[in-house]
């Protein structure tokens, strides 16, 4: 872990360092990445810049597309995302956006948009890809989850064939 990464991280578990992740950077994605085809995001530098991906939905309530940058956790040939929202108290708009339209897709580098059908994890299959995903972050899903009452929901996206 270079000494960038380690600054960025230790930013991004702080409760200002998540509210700013959430509020400035990931809308800064959302046009980095799709401009790029998902060559260039606010993570470069760091360890998180492979993982960062464009996920694309269509809105719960309004049906209109929506894209917000998240941290995936590659997951038995699919996409977990944890939907800590940095460890605020409510879940990210995109959980409830899966949760009505399971139909998405994601900008990932280097592979471009990917069709895929979420559905939350449960049971086992979520344990494992919590441990995943708090491996591959070094437990920032669980700084995020110390912070909350809520249980902390887990999508699995699995490519369409």
């Amino acid at each position: 872990m270079n000494l960038y990464h380690k600054l960025m991280d230790s930013f991004a578990r702080t409760r200002v360092g998540g509210w700013l992740f959430l509020r400035l950077v990931s809308p800064m994605d959302q046009f980095l990445i799709p401009l790029t085809n998902g060559a260039l995001n606010s993570c470069i530098g760091t360890e998180f810049y492979h993982n960062l991906v464009l996920l694309n939905s269509v809105g719960a309530k309004s049906g209109k597309k929506r894209s917000v940058a998240v941290l995936s956790t590659s997951f038995e040939g699919r996409f977990a995302l944890i939907a800590t929202a940095a460890g605020h108290k409510n879940h990210p708009g995109w959980y409830y956006n899966l949760k009505a339209h399971p139909k998405c897709s994601l900008l990932i580098r280097q592979k471009g948009m990917i069709p895929c059908v979420a559905r939350e994890a449960e049971g086992d299959e979520r344990e494992q890809a919590w441990v995943a995903a708090n491996t591959l972050y070094d437990d920032l899903m669980a700084v995020y989850q110390s912070r909350v009452s809520r249980k902390i929901p887990i999508m699995i996206l699995s490519p369409k064939n």
